[in-house]
This record gives C-alpha cells, structure tokens and sequence, in this order.
C-alpha cells in the first residue's frame, strides 16, 4: 500500500529521523496557515509547495493545460495562496503518472532546507527493501541524490552502493558506518548519516514495510542529513497488524474498480485487453492470462476469487469485470479444491440471473472436484455461457467468440 509523503515522514520522524518539516493542506487558506507556521519555525519567508500524489516526477510534472509545476517555491503568503489555488483540485500529469495524470487533492507546505552556510548542499539517494534472490533486506545507497537510481544503475553503476541486511541479524553498527563510508562522508555528516541509516532501518522493520526509498537524502550546508522526500509501500500482508497505518490509505489515489474489488475480498489488477479473467489461485490466474496471450488474446485483468468463491464473490467478480467497456469475452477458470466446481457454477448462474443480461460471452473452465457436475450445471443453464475441460481448449472458445 503506497502512502503519502507527509504521511511517510511522519513514520519516519516517530522513529528520529531527521525529516525536512511541513504541514499538510487541502484548501489555499490551510495553505497559508501552514505557511505562517513554517515561518515561525523557520525564520525565513521560504517555503516549499508539493503536491501530494502516489507518484514520482512531481517537480517536472505539470499541471494538466498550464505550466505549473507539482512541486514550487514560494516567497510569501501571496504566492502560497496563488501555488495552492493553481494545484489543489487540479490533474498533475508526471512521467509515473501517464497522460491521464492524477488530481492533486492534498499539498505539503515545507520548510526550504536548501538555505546557506559554510558549504554547499548535497543530495543522496537511499533506499531499503527486500531482496528475494538472498532472502535479505538490501540497503541501496548513491551520491546520484535527485535522480531516478534507473538512469543511475543504466549509465553509472558503479555509484550504486549495496549492503544486504540478514533480517535474523539486523542491522549492524558496521553495516551503517560502512554506507555512510561509501558515500564519501566524514566527520559530523558522517555521524549524522550513521544515526540517519539506522533509525530509517528501524523504521522499515517495524512497520512491516515493502519499500523505502528517500530520494534526495540532503547534507545541509551545516552538515545536518534529513529526508527531503519520502516514498514508502507498507506490505500488504502485514497491514492486519498495524491498523493505524493501514488508516492511511488514500482510496482517492487508486483505481476504483480494485477498490471495489478488495471491499468484497478480491485481489483485482487492471489490465489493457479485451478478456476478463476471474480464477482462483494467483499462480491460475498468472496461467490463464499467459495461454489467452498465446492465442491470440489480451487480458483485461488479473482477477483471484480466492479458495472460497461464492455467489457472492463471483457475482463482484462479474460486476467489476463487466465496468471496464474494453472488455468483449470473459474466461472462468476454477480449479476445484477447497471449492467445489457446482458450488461455482452455481454461483455462475445465480450471478447471472441478479445481474441480470451480461453482453458478453463467458468462457468457463472447470476442473477439480465435482467439475463433471459443475459443467453439467452450466450446460443446461440456457444462459450464454461456455464450458470447456481443458485449458487449451477454454483459450481456443474464448478467441472463436471474440472473433
């Protein structure tokens, strides 16, 4: 689950880390109430304006029809309310975003940490996450702060820094010092960024995270290391154990069809094609959509009922599946072991009937348990509904009735 920057800086300064501060605000006036906060906090007329959207590239990203930026500088409390007005309630297209881009509901009013000193500002990059070739956390680390680490890894390698984490060991004192080491630090910022690393290890073990990625990590001129952006993915998984942060999630942020689906229990992914898939089992489903490609065919999405599939479930399934006019045929493949295959062709039906017509043909395949009456169920339905017993021959009906 993605979260906001302001959100994912609040994880991070619970655990002391050094974050660059600022308010959220969703209207120009809680804009420049914040602004008025950072200059008491601050002693400077500067402030940063981001906008907060669950995508990169919001610096270079423009305003949909202008050439605002996601992410401004502002001098005053007039230029606070001019930046919010412009941004707020408005479409930020990014290069993470596409060409639709995303409407910029929220925006974090931060305190500029680029200001003067003895020397100038440095950006780093750092990031942990898991690594599941060695089964270990793997801290990634590079002087190249500011840039995608996929243009960094591309042209200059060898400014990737690695340390793998064994998670029954933790993070060792070492493994820190060796980080900050590698990024050419001394003295005070060389500290700064062993306590920096640490507390962001800390951070990322107990929220059960997926993904940290701090990009830029800054030096400032007085050799202080804070977060000026940050990017977290909680795993979903362990979300069950941490309801406060599981209360973070901005529904605003993602497709609602998968809202829906994960609502009713589940696991759907938005796809470009024309078939409709609906399976049980991820690993089915990742097969499903494979040999529909094989033949000719492009998935509209990746759609798990999950062991227990119902009426119900199937049902949701059907109505998310027929909200995206792309697609033209649907293909039911369940595999019966913990579910019966009449449990689900009796779902199948039952589905169809409260729906009500469905434009599309269906494919089914059932296999496993009780699948000989689960065919037979559908077959004598009279509803426009296809069975088929093995998968080649299911993904040959799917392409005769698209065609």
């Amino acid at each position: 689950m993605n979260i906001h920057e302001y959100q994912g800086k609040e994880i991070l300064a619970s655990y002391g880390v050094r974050v660059q501060r600022g308010f959220v605000a969703s209207t120009p006036e809680e804009a420049v109430e914040a602004y008025q906060k950072i200059v008491e906090l601050t002693q400077s007329k500067f402030a940063v304006v981001k906008s907060q959207i669950h995508a990169g590239g919001r610096g270079k990203g423009k305003i949909v029809g202008t050439e605002q930026r996601g992410v401004q500088l502002a001098k005053s409390a007039d230029d606070i309310q001019t930046i919010a007005t412009n941004l707020l309630g408005n479409v930020l297209v990014t290069h993470q975003t596409g060409d639709e881009g995303k409407v910029v509901n929220k925006i974090l009013v931060a305190e500029d940490v680029y200001y003067p000193g003895a020397q100038e500002p440095k950006e780093y990059y750092i990031s942990i996450l898991l690594d599941r070739g060695s089964k270990c956390n793997v801290i990634m680390a590079s002087t190249e702060g500011g840039m995608d680490i996929e243009e960094v890894a591309e042209h200059s390698p060898e400014k990737i820094i690695k340390e793998w984490i064994d998670p029954t060991v933790g993070l060792q004192p070492f493994q820190a010092r060796k980080v900050a080491f590698g990024l050419g630090l001394s003295g005070a910022a060389l500290k700064e960024m062993v306590s920096f690393i640490t507390s962001l290890y800390k951070a990322y073990e107990d929220s059960d995270s997926a993904m940290f990625e701090i990009n830029p990590v800054l030096r400032t001129s007085d050799d202080k290391i804070l977060a000026v952006d940050a990017k977290v993915d909680l795993d979903d998984n362990a979300l069950y154990r941490h309801k406060d942060l599981a209360a973070l999630r901005d529904k605003s942020e993602e497709d609602p069809m998968e809202v829906e689906a994960s609502e009713s229990d589940l696991n759907y992914v938005k796809l470009d094609g024309n078939v409709g898939c609906m399976v049980n089992g991820a690993g089915l489903a990742m097969a499903t959509m494979d040999i529909i490609k094989l033949y000719g065919g492009e998935p509209a999405n990746f759609l798990d009922v999950g062991g227990g599939a119902n009426a119900q479930t199937v049902e949701a399934g059907f109505r998310i599946i027929l909200k995206d006019p792309n697609v033209k045929a649907i293909f039911v493949n369940i595999f019966g072991g913990i579910v019966r295959c009449d449990r689900v062709a009796n779902g199948i039906v039952e589905a169809y009937k409260t729906i009500g017509e469905i434009p599309v043909p269906i494919v089914v395949r059932l296999q496993g348990t009780n699948a000989e009456e689960g065919a037979k169920i559908i077959n004598d339905s009279g509803l426009k509904v296809f069975s088929a017993v093995k998968l080649k021959e299911a993904a040959e009906l799917v392409q005769k009735v698209l065609a």
